[in-house]
C-alpha cells in the first residue's frame, strides 16, 4: 500500500510539472499566442491521457514480442491491483509530460490541428515503443525490452521521455519551418511577453520534478531522498552553468538561459539520479547546462527555430546525461565493462533518436498533404489567439479601434471603456485626448477655409501665368511653384517646395555667384540683379540645362527675416534654337555637321590675329580621301555620303573640343589646332588621324577602309592669310598621295617650288602633245642568257622647247594627275608603231617591241580600239609587239582588266607585268589573267649577288614564273655577278646597262642589221 500512495503523490507531482509547462511557456512567447499555447497544453494531456489508456501502455508494457512490442494490456483498466492503477498514472504522467516537451518546440505557427496530430503520433507509437524497448520490465519484470536486456539504463527518462520528444520536436520544425522573420538580421525579435510567469513555471516544474525522479523508484524506498537531493543539486548546478557562461558570452544574464540551464540539468541527472553521487551530479547538472548553451548556439547556426529551447534542453541534455550513467554507478551492471557498458548506452540513444527523428519526420511530411500543419502568414502576425480560438483581449480591442481611427481619419468614434482595468483607463484617457483634438480640428478647419479662399485667388494669379513664377525665402528656399514652373522643370510642386532653388536648379558653375546675389538681397553687381531682365541657364529634374531669361522682384515686408523674392522665369531654348539653327545654316555642312569652308576660313584668320607667347604657333591640316570616287561609282552616292559621315566622326574622335574641323568640299577636309603645339605633336596628330582612318568601315554591305593623304602645315607668322595655310597643307597632301598614298607630309617650302614647277610643266605638256618636236622615243635591247636580242622596250623622252631635258620619273606621274596620260600614250603609239613600220619596210627582223600602259588607258574603253587601228594603219603584226603592265593597275578592277588583256593577247600581242613584286596586290591574279612575262624589278636585281633577301626574292620570283609558264626578264642588270646570278637561278631574258643602254633607232638599226648578219655582240655602255 506503501508504494502505491508514493506513486500516487509522485504522479500529483508530475501533473503539477503541467502547470510549470504552461506557466513558462506562455511567459516566455508573445501575448498574442498565450491563450493557444494555454489551449495547446491542455489538449496535449487530454490526447496523451485517452491514447496512453487505449493504446499506449499496452504498447509499452504490455506482453512483449520478441522485446519489440506488446501486444497486451489496451484499454487498461479491467481487473488490477492498486499499485497496477498507480503505476499507471503515474506513467501517464510520463507520456503526457513528453506530448507537452515536443509540441512547445513548434508554437505560434503552428496549427491547432498540428499539435493534436503530433501528439496523437508520439502518444500511441512512438513513446510507447521506445518505452517499450527500454522499460518494459518495469510493469512486469519478466517482460523486458530488448534494449533493456542489453543492460540499456535509463532511470527516470533522459533519453525515453525527453531525448524522444526533442527529436520529434527537432522533425517538427524541419518541416514546418521557422516563424515569419525569426532570423531576419534586420528585424528585433520580440522578447517574453511575462517573464516573472516563466520563472514561477520553471519553479513549478522543478518541484514536479522530485516526483518525476522520485517516483520513478517505484517505491518510498531509502533511496527516494538521495534521488530528490541528486535533482535539486542538477537543477541548481545546470542554472549556474548556464547563467555563467552568457554572461562570458554576451556579457550579462539573460534569465532565458539560466531557466534553461536548470530544466537542462533536472534533464540530465533524470537518467541516473539514482546512482549518482552528489559530486557527480554537480558534474552532469553542469554538464547539462553546457550542453543546452551550445545546442542553443547551434540552433541558431542552423537558422532553426525551436520557440522553447526544447531540442538543446530536452534532447542535448537528455543524450547528455543517458551516456554519462557508466560513469556515475558504483558497480557496473554483470557482464560489462565500462566500454561495454558505455557502448550499450550510445547504441540505445542512437536507436531511439533514428527511430523517433525519421518516423515522425516520414509521418509529418506524409500528413502535410492531408491537413495543415502551419498557419498562413496573416494568421501567424494575427496571433493565433485570433486565428485558431477566435479569443480577444481589452488590449486587443483598444488597438482595433485605434487602428480603424487612423485608417480612416475618423476620430468621432470613441473608445469602450471597462471601468476598474488598465486598459479602460487608458481607453478614457484615450476618449479625452481624442476629444480635445477634435475642438482642435473644428477650429483649424474654420481657419483653413479662410486661407483656401485667399489661396484660390492667388493660386488663379499664378496659373494663369505663362512664365514659371517662383517665390524664395532669404535663404533660397522655395516657397511657391505655379503650374507654369512645373512643366518648365519637369518637376512637381510637392518634390521643391521647401527645397534649396541654388541647390536644385542652378548649375554648379554659377550657384556661388547666385547665392552672392541673394546675400545682398539681388542688389550685387555679379549674379541676378532686382527689377532687371537676367540672362542665365538652369537645371530641369533630368538633370538637363536649358537659357532663361530671370527677372527678379522683391516682396516688401516689416520683418527682414521674412523677406521674400518672385523670380520670373522665361525659358528661351526656342529662341536659342532658332538662332544656332541660323548659325548653323550658314557655317556647317549640312551632310557631315561640319563647320564648311566660310566658317573655317573666319575661324582661322581670327586664330592667326590673337596668336601670341601662349599661343605661338597655328597648325592646318589638309585630308583627301584616297580613290573616293571609285566607291561613289561602284558603291553609289549614299554610300559615299555615309562614308563622309564616319570620316567625319572619326576626326571629331581623335581631336579635342577647341579644335576647329571643316568639310572643305568633296572629299577633301581641314582642320586646324593651335595651343603650345610643335612639330612633333602635330604629326602624332596626323599619326592618329591615319590610324582612326584604318578602321575598317561597311558601306552596303561591304569592309572597306579609308585611305587617307594628310598634309599639314606649321605657322609661328600673324601676317600670313588661311588661304596660303590651307594652300600650303593642300600642297603638303599632294606630296604624300605621291609617296604612295595613306601616310602624311609636313610642309616644306621646297614643295611649294615644285608644286610651281609641276605646274609649269602641266602646262608645256599640253601644248607639247598639239607639236611633234618635244617628245621622242629611245629604245632599249632585251637580251636572252646567250645575250642575243629578243626583245625592245620602248622609252619616251621629253626635250622642251627651251631645250630642257625633262625625266619620265618627273613628267609621266604628272601626266597621270594632269589627266594627260592618255593622250601621251596615243602619241607613244603612234611614234613606235611608225618605226617598227619603218625596220619592217627596211627588211629588218624586228624582234618583239614593248609598250608601256598606265592603268587608266587600259581601263579607259579606248586602247583596244586605238591598237587595231594603229596596226592597221602601219602594217604591224601582234607578234611583233609587246604591252607592258604594273601590278597595280590590277587592284583597281581586276574583271575588266582580265577582259581587256585577253583581248590583247587575241591579237597576238605578248603581256608583261613591269616591276613585278612591288605591288600590294594578290598573287591570286596571276592564274587568272593571261599574262606572258614577268619583269623583275630593278630594285630586287641591284642586290641579288650580294643580299640574301633580295637574292631569295629573286630565286622565288623566277621559280614562281618557270612553275606558271611565264618567261622571266630582269631589269637594271649593271654587272657580271648580277648576270650570272640571275643566269645561274634560270632567268630568261635581261634588260640593262651590262648590255645595252637605252639608244635612239639608229643604234638599234645597227644592232638589228648585226642580228641579220648573225653577228651579234654584246655591247657594255652602249
Amino acid at each position: 500500500m506503501g508504494s502505491s500512495a508514493w506513486l500516487l503523490a509522485s504522479a500529483f507531482l508530475v501533473f503539477l510539472m503541467q502547470a510549470g509547462f504552461l506557466c513558462l511557456e506562455s511567459g516566455k512567447i508573445r501575448s498574442k499566442n498565450n491563450i493557444n499555447v494555454a489551449a495547446k497544453n491542455l489538449a496535449d494531456f487530454i490526447i496523451a491521457a485517452i491514447a496512453f489508456w487505449a493504446f499506449g501502455f499496452g504498447i509499452m508494457f504490455g506482453e512483449s514480442a520478441s522485446g519489440v512490442i506488446g501486444a497486451s494490456e489496451f484499454f487498461f483498466g479491467a481487473q488490477h491491483s492498486a499499485w497496477q492503477y498507480s503505476f499507471f498514472l503515474f506513467q501517464l504522467m510520463f507520456c503526457g509530460t513528453a506530448a507537452t516537451l515536443m509540441s512547445g518546440a513548434v508554437a505560434e505557427r503552428m496549427s491547432f490541428s498540428g499539435y493534436i496530430a503530433i501528439s496523437v503520433i508520439l502518444c500511441c507509437l512512438i513513446y510507447p515503443l521506445v518505452g517499450h524497448w527500454a522499460w518494459a520490465s518495469l510493469f512486469n519484470p519478466d517482460n523486458p525490452g530488448w534494449l533493456e536486456s542489453l543492460g540499456f539504463v535509463d532511470f527516470a527518462g533522459s533519453t525515453v521521455v525527453h531525448s524522444v520528444s526533442g527529436w520529434v520536436a527537432l522533425a517538427s520544425i524541419i518541416v514546418i519551418g521557422p516563424r515569419l522573420g525569426r532570423f531576419d538580421k534586420k528585424r528585433k525579435q520580440p522578447s517574453a511577453s511575462n517573464m516573472p510567469f516563466s520563472v514561477l513555471g520553471t519553479l513549478l516544474i522543478w518541484l514536479g520534478w522530485f516526483g518525476f525522479n522520485g517516483g520513478s523508484a517505484l517505491s518510498l524506498s531509502d533511496n527516494v531522498p538521495a534521488i530528490i537531493l541528486n535533482t535539486c543539486l542538477a537543477g541548481a548546478w545546470g542554472g549556474l552553468a548556464a547563467t555563467l557562461t552568457c554572461r562570458m558570452l554576451c556579457g550579462y544574464v539573460d534569465v532565458s538561459y539560466m531557466l534553461n540551464g536548470v530544466i537542462a540539468g533536472l534533464v540530465a541527472i533524470t537518467a541516473s539520479a539514482d546512482v549518482a553521487s552528489p559530486v557527480a551530479t554537480m558534474l552532469v547538472g553542469t554538464g547539462g547546462g553546457l550542453v543546452m548553451v551550445a545546442g542553443v548556439w547551434l540552433l541558431e547556426r542552423f537558422r532553426i527555430d525551436d520557440v522553447l529551447t526544447v531540442v538543446p534542453v530536452h534532447l542535448g541534455a537528455g543524450v547528455f546525461g543517458t551516456l554519462a550513467v557508466p560513469f556515475c554507478v558504483s558497480a557496473l551492471p554483470e557482464g560489462l565493462s565500462l566500454i561495454g557498458f558505455l557502448g550499450v548506452q550510445l547504441l540505445g540513444i542512437t536507436v531511439i533518436g533514428v527511430f523517433s527523428f525519421v518516423s515522425s519526420l516520414s509521418i509529418l511530411l506524409a500528413l502535410q498533404r492531408f491537413i495543415t500543419l502551419r498557419v498562413s502568414a496573416r494568421d501567424e502576425l494575427m496571433g493565433m489567439n485570433i486565428s485558431e480560438h477566435h479569443a480577444s483581449t481589452e488590449i486587443i480591442d483598444l488597438l482595433r479601434v485605434m487602428k480603424m481611427q487612423s485608417r480612416r481619419g475618423n476620430f468621432n468614434r470613441r473608445m469602450p471603456v471597462e471601468p476598474f482595468t488598465e486598459v479602460g483607463q487608458i481607453a478614457q484617457e484615450y476618449n479625452r485626448v481624442i476629444g480635445r483634438v477634435q475642438t482642435e480640428i473644428n477650429q483649424r478647419q474654420q481657419a483653413l477655409e479662410d486661407y483656401r479662399a485667399s489661396e484660390q485667388r492667388k493660386t488663379a494669379i499664378l496659373d494663369s501665368s505663362m512664365d514659371s513664377i517662383i517665390t524664395l525665402d532669404q535663404r533660397g528656399i522655395i516657397r511657391e511653384f505655379n503650374p507654369a514652373a512645373e512643366r518648365t522643370f519637369a518637376s512637381l510642386r510637392t518634390q521643391v517646395i521647401g527645397k534649396n532653388f541654388i541647390e536644385l536648379m542652378v548649375p554648379v558653375k554659377h550657384r556661388q555667384a547666385i547665392y552672392t546675389s541673394l546675400e545682398h538681397k539681388f542688389t550685387a553687381s555679379i549674379g541676378l540683379l532686382i527689377n532687371r531682365r537676367n540672362t542665365l541657364h538652369l537645371c530641369r529634374s533630368s538633370g538637363d540645362t536649358f537659357p532663361a531669361e530671370v527677372t527678379v522682384t522683391g516682396a516688401g515686408s516689416t520683418e527682414p527675416w521674412k523677406q521674400e523674392f518672385t523670380l520670373h522665369i522665361r525659358d528661351v531654348t526656342r529662341q536659342r534654337k532658332v538662332q544656332d539653327k541660323l548659325r548653323q545654316l550658314a557655317y556647317s555642312d549640312s551632310l557631315t555637321g561640319l563647320f564648311n569652308r566660310t566658317y573655317f576660313l573666319e575661324c582661322l584668320d581670327k586664330a592667326l590675329k590673337q596668336m601670341s607667347a601662349i599661343q605661338p604657333t597655328v597648325c592646318v591640316y589638309f585630308l583627301d580621301l584616297d580613290r573616293f570616287k571609285k566607291i561613289n561609282d561602284t558603291l553609289g552616292h549614299k554610300a559615299g555620303d555615309e562614308l563622309l559621315i564616319e570620316v567625319a566622326k572619326r576626326l571629331r574622335s581623335v581631336t579635342r573640343d577647341d579644335d576647329v574641323i571643316a568639310r572643305w568640299g568633296g572629299d577633301e577636309f581641314v582642320l586646324y589646332i593651335t595651343g603650345g603645339i610643335n612639330q612633333s605633336s602635330a604629326e602624332a596628330l596626323a599619326e592618329k588621324i591615319l590610324i582612326s582612318m584604318r578602321e575598317p568601315v561597311m558601306l552596303a554591305g561591304q569592309e572597306l577602309k579609308i585611305p587617307t593623304s594628310v598634309g599639314l602645315t606649321l605657322c609661328d607668322e600673324s601676317n600670313v592669310s588661311p588661304e596660303s595655310l590651307i594652300q600650303q597643307a593642300d600642297i603638303a597632301m599632294y606630296y604624300a598621295k605621291q609617296d604612295g598614298r595613306d601616310n602624311y607630309k609636313v610642309f616644306r617650302p621646297e614643295m611649294a617650288n615644285k608644286a610651281s614647277q609641276d605646274f609649269n610643266y602641266e602646262q608645256a605638256m599640253r601644248q607639247a602633245l598639239a607639236r611633234d618636236d618635244e617628245f621622242y622615243m629611245v629604245y632599249q635591247p632585251k637580251v636572252n642568257r646567250a645575250t642575243e636580242i629578243v626583245g625592245i622596250e620602248s622609252l619616251v623622252r621629253w626635250k622642251t622647247k627651251e631645250s630642257e631635258q625633262v625625266s619620265p620619273a618627273q613628267f609621266i606621274p604628272l601626266a597621270e594627275d594632269a589627266g594627260l596620260i592618255i593622250p601621251l600614250e596615243k602619241k607613244i603609239i603612234e611614234m613606235v608603231f611608225g618605226q617598227i613600220a619603218s625596220w619592217n619596210n627596211d627588211g629588218y627582223s624586228v624582234p618583239r617591241v614593248a609598250v608601256n600602259i598606265s592603268g587608266k588607258h587600259l581601263l579607259s574603253g579606248e586602247l583596244l580600239t586605238y591598237i587595231k587601228g594603229a596596226m592597221n594603219v602601219h602594217c604591224i603584226s601582234g607578234h611583233q609587239l609587246e604591252i607592258e603592265v604594273t601590278e597595280g593597275v590590277f587592284l583597281n578592277d581586276l574583271e575588266r582588266c582580265s577582259e581587256v588583256l585577253n583581248a590583247l593577247r587575241g591579237m597576238h600581242i605578248k603581256i608583261s607585268i613591269d616591276d613585278f613584286g612591288t605591288g600590294y596586290s594578290s598573287l591570286n591574279y596571276l592564274k587568272t589573267l593571261p599574262v606572258d612575262i614577268l619583269k623583275i624589278d630593278r630594285s630586287f636585281v641591284d642586290e641579288c649577288a650580294s643580299s640574301p633577301e633580295d637574292s631569295k626574292i629573286c630565286a622565288t620570283i623566277i621559280g614562281l614564273a618557270e612553275t606558271l609558264g611565264f618567261t622571266t626578264i630582269a631589269e637594271g642588270v649593271e654587272n657580271q655577278a648580277q648576270f650570272d646570278f640571275l643566269h645561274t637561278n634560270g632567268c630568261d631574258e635581261y634588260q640593262g646597262y651590262f648590255f645595252h643602254r637605252p639608244s635612239d633607232a639608229d643604234y638599234i638599226e645597227g644592232l638589228l642589221n648585226k642580228c641579220t648578219e648573225g653577228k651579234l655582240e654584246k655591247n657594255v655602255g652602249g
